[in-house]
């Protein structure tokens, strides 16, 4: 069994026990406190059993208020532009699409999207992606020539402060996404080699 197969049977498991509780004269506090849940989801459970007799987790889902065209066209902003927070993106697609999306709705659409909340990749500011290649040529050759009795040293230098600092956003998964990073060292610099 699916590790998300379980975790459906476990929340069956929970509305069931939420009405059966409730049918032995438990309140939902009380009921909520054995389960380990909060009070509006077991609200939540009992009602749902109440008024449609559902004891499952299946909703069916909903169609996408987003045309596939719209969707693709969000994809490309999303990989192009990291937001912080799930609202950012709801006003977006509000303010270009005219479809209203509440925050869950929208988390639902990024994770079946396969997005996920997580730190950008920081990158110097000055950072030359083809110098950077070239390097890497040049010390693998270099790398290659050298005898294990003849070592390569690299310097570096500790910047005790360092201002920058990357916060979580909404990026797919798998894309490591990078940022530009500049700063601000304002204590001792200490060089090493």
């Amino acid at each position: 069994m699916s590790t998300t197969a379980k975790k459906k049977n476990k929340r069956t498991c929970d509305r069931i026990k939420a009405v059966i509780a409730y049918d032995d004269g438990y309140s939902y506090a009380e009921i909520a406190r054995i389960l380990l849940l909060d009070d509006e989801t077991i609200r939540r459970h009992i009602d749902g059993y109440l008024q449609h007799k559902k004891l499952t987790t299946e909703n069916g889902g909903s169609i996408s208020k987003l045309a596939k065209d719209e969707s693709l066209k969000l994809l490309a902003h999303l990989d192009k532009t990291i937001y912080l927070h799930v609202k950012d993106i709801c006003i977006y697609v509000e303010k270009t699409y005219q479809k209203t999306y509440s925050v869950s709705g929208m988390t639902k659409w990024l994770l079946k999207n396969n997005f996920c909340h997580k730190k950008p990749h920081g990158v110097p500011a000055k950072a030359d992606e083809q110098k950077q290649k070239a390097f890497i040529e040049t010390y693998e050759a270099l790398k290659a020539a050298s005898t294990k009795a003849e070592p390569i040293c690299f310097g570096d230098s500790v910047h005790s402060q360092h201002q920058t600092q990357a916060v979580y956003g909404w990026i797919r998964k798998g894309v490591r996404k990078a940022v530009k990073m500049t700063a601000c060292q304002k204590r001792v610099n200490i060089i090493a080699t």
